[in-house]
């Protein structure tokens, strides 16, 4: 039985949007005027946040793995570590102890009582109640600012304000949640309100919106984009056609209505512990339905694809990882297809994810490809971990995790993408969306050509410094160094041991502005806790990081 490792479901809004464009698939963020105004003149204060990693050679013993401890270890290595008085500037987020029998305390910065945007320690005890690390970010400026928190504006204001500036419909898909942070922005260290606006129709967003909680000003943004009583319902075994004609056997729900007959229905809730797996029509808001267990209809394709791969990413992360849906709590996985008209896209609005039909040109419907649910799906897991900032190198990370595990559920080779490219898009060689193997055999898309060769890159040498309007700052881009670090790690390890390495690093080391340095240490210590100091594993994640310039 493989191993499986538990670990700390840290909850958090969500992460990403889409654009339109063939080659910007997968959630990118849209680089639309909405938001120009304010990202192409001010930059995200990123530096502020002081990386820490700090791994013990002799280990200090505790009486128990628990945050108390924690605390006063950082008390008595102020010096070393760097954080000063820190039971009165952390606050504990999570304990979580995993199957190794390590004990992870996660702690979150903050100021007089209010949470620092980003900043987040992680304390890591052994089995043996040792504390043997200590990572994540800090923001020393914040720490040693007087910082008046509190607000003169009131949170309905700074979200008319945030509803403004987005150009949000009337009709928002979720409540919007508003909640006061400490936000480092150009060299300023700002008490804002963060606020979460997510809608759908023609340009969805998932828009995280920060306004000044003393002016009301909008200072930054970025777009991260059941049954009634009588009825009597069973899981049942259906068969369908997906859109390239496999056939699927599904789990679907067999219900009998009261002088209605027998319908089938996409959604499954037959799995221990799972709220359940649902497939929507986006054209009808609800769950598909059928008169037979055969799912044959040309338009139910995208829905059978959707509902099929949703249940093997969620199999994945079970078997391999121990972990109960996107949540690890067993919340509800819901799919929508047949979004917009002719769109080639599909994303994960931190709730759900959303497939387009494409245009059948340059792609057939997105649902289709395995690898594609298994990204947007790991999106989720991500939300609920690292929670990696969707933006510059965390955003990029972001991505690059997406990937690397969506080709490792769709274990056939090192491509994202290769089954949903239309007869036209192969025609020019574009036989898919990226490629962890060989990055650059395909070119980036317009706007984002001219920050770099026009290529995918492999090494931090072929970098794009691009600004936040542009790819939220390379996230799909620059990901594709990172994803090609994986694949020479996994080309000598194999497959199995780089997802159980690369989910713990997600899981148990990586904070929301973890950077690609960060990446590489939280990744090396991930081999180590697995495999052991200067195991082969640890020696193949090194060396794959030294060949695309990670150091």
């Amino acid at each position: 039985m493989k191993k499986k490792y538990i670990v700390p479901a840290v909850l958090s809004s969500a992460l990403l949007a889409s654009s339109v464009s063939m080659s910007n698939v997968l959630a990118a963020p849209q680089e639309s005027s909405v938001s120009s105004s304010v990202q192409a003149q001010k930059e995200w204060n990123q530096k502020a946040n002081v990386p820490i990693f700090v791994k013990e050679k002799f280990a200090e013993k505790h009486s128990a793995s628990n945050a108390s401890n924690a605390l006063n270890y950082l008390g008595k290595n102020e010096e070393k570590i760097g954080i000063k008085n820190p039971k009165k500037n952390l606050n504990v987020k999570s304990v979580q102890e995993d199957d190794l029998g390590m004990t992870h305390v996660r702690l979150k910065q903050t100021k007089n009582g209010v949470p620092v945007e980003g900043a987040e320690v992680i304390v890591h005890y052994n089995k043996d109640n040792e504390i043997v690390a200590v990572n994540g970010h800090h923001n020393k400026e914040v720490e040693g600012a007087t910082i008046d928190t509190k607000a003169s504006v009131s949170a309905d204001q700074a979200l008319q304000a945030a509803k403004t500036s987005v150009n949000a419909p009337e009709k928002l898909t979720y409540t919007p949640t508003t909640d006061l942070v400490v936000y480092p922005f150009t060299g300023k260290n700002s008490l804002a309100y963060k606020i979460n606006v997510n809608f759908l129709g023609d340009e969805p967003g998932n828009w995280f919106v920060f306004v000044d909680a003393n002016t009301g000003e909008v200072i930054d943004q970025y777009n991260a984009l059941l049954h009634a009583n009588e009825i009597k319902s069973k899981a049942h075994k259906s068969v369908g056609e997906g859109v390239l004609g496999t056939l699927r056997h599904l789990n679907t729900t067999k219900e009998k209505l009261p002088k209605q007959g027998t319908t089938f229905k996409l959604y499954d809730e037959s799995h221990e512990n799972l709220e359940g797996i649902y497939t929507y029509d986006f054209n009808t808001g609800k769950v598909f339905e059928n008169k037979s267990a055969s799912w044959k209809d040309e338009y139910q394709g995208p829905a059978v694809d959707a509902h099929y791969n949703s249940e093997k990413v969620y199999e994945y992360y079970l078997n391999e990882h121990g972990r109960n849906s996107l949540d690890g709590e067993g919340m509800a996985i819901k799919s929508y297809v047949h979004y917009g008209n002719d769109y080639n896209n599909a994303f994960w609005n931190g709730r759900y994810m959303t497939y387009g039909d494409g245009d059948g040109e340059y792609m057939v419907p997105l649902s289709a490809g395995l690898d594609v649910a298994a990204h947007e799906m790991t999106h989720g897991v991500i939300t609920h971990t690292a929670n990696l900032n969707y933006r510059f190198q965390s955003g990029a990370l972001n991505e690059s995790f997406a990937d690397v595990f969506g080709t490792l559920i769709d274990e056939d080779d090192w491509e994202m993408g290769e089954d949903i490219m239309a007869p036209a898009a192969k025609e020019d060689g574009r036989t898919a969306l990226r490629s962890l193997s060989n990055p650059d055999q395909f070119e980036v898309s317009g706007e984002r050509a001219q920050y770099g060769d026009g290529r995918y890159p492999e090494h931090m040498d072929e970098f794009y410094n691009m600004p936040l309007s542009v790819d939220n700052g390379g996230v799909h881009v620059n990901s594709s160094i990172t994803n090609h670090a994986a694949y020479l790690i996994g080309e000598q390890i194999g497959k199995q041991k780089l997802g159980q390495i690369y989910y713990r690093a997600i899981s148990t080391y990586l904070t929301p502005t973890s950077d690609f340095s960060d990446a590489r240490k939280a990744i090396e210590q991930s081999a180590t806790d697995i495999y052991g100091e200067n195991s082969p594993e640890f020696t193949a994640v090194t060396n794959g990081f030294d060949q695309v310039g990670i150091y």
